[in-house]
């Protein structure tokens, strides 16, 4: 059985190779939308089958309650509400 011989070039290559390849991955890693922003200050928490499932997808509380109404569950406020929007915005916003 031969053993595998290792070259200056070889492992230079792959240290190359396992060092750049991240670094040159990392930043397209990004997310979808910006955090925290969400439009809906309302969700519906369900019960009955559906136990546990939410939907904040309600400008009103009214909206919310008439979905809720007939199978069960109730209203509660999004945590994630932000009627202001992203940071991001708001600073592209304020030079006039």
């Amino acid at each position: 059985m031969r053993l595998a011989t290792f070259t200056l070039p070889g492992i230079l290559a792959a240290l190359l190779a396992a060092f750049a390849l991240p670094a040159v991955l990392a930043p397209s890693s990004a997310l979808a939308y910006e955090f925290p922003y969400d439009p809906y200050p309302w969700c519906a928490v369900y019960s009955g089958d559906a136990g546990g499932a939410s939907n904040c997808g309600f400008l009103t509380i009214e909206q919310c309650r008439e979905t809720v109404s007939g199978i069960g569950g109730f209203c509660a406020p999004n945590q994630f509400y932000n009627p202001r929007g992203t940071a991001a915005r708001a600073q592209k916003r304020a030079p006039r």
